[in-house]
């Protein structure tokens, strides 16, 4: 089993920053695409930013230029820096990795942490 923890949420005027962490443990081969996503009140879950092994991203339209995702394969972690926070940033944050558990095992298998409140007052 994997198990994802994450931290770096809270509450922050509009403007201001914050960090996200999402820290991978466990038994697995690899960890593949390693991603933010986010689910603010009655409405869907939607994809934030995501990043591959190779350290390729890719970004929702609405935080290209405010949001940095990276990743340390040697912490099995997954970052998300948000900067120049908007009200309608607003939301739970969630980690979600796609995990090879066993060598030469073409299945890849998600996983999803609990999930961080991350809130912008204006």
């Amino acid at each position: 089993q994997v198990q994802l923890v994450e931290s770096g949420g809270g509450l922050v005027q509009a403007g201001g920053s914050l960090r996200l962490s999402c820290a991978a443990s466990g038994k697995f081969f690899r960890l593949n695409v390693m991603g933010w996503y986010r689910q603010a009140p009655g409405k869907q879950r939607e994809l934030v930013a995501t990043i591959n092994s190779s350290g390729s991203t890719d970004y929702a339209a609405s935080v290209t230029g405010r949001f940095t995702i990276s990743r340390d394969n040697a912490e099995n972690a997954v970052y998300l820096q948000m900067n120049s926070l908007k009200p309608e940033d607003t939301a739970v944050y969630y980690c979600k990795v796609v995990v090879t558990l066993y060598a030469g095992v073409v299945v890849n298998n998600n996983y999803w942490g609990q999930g961080t409140q991350v809130t912008v007052s204006s």
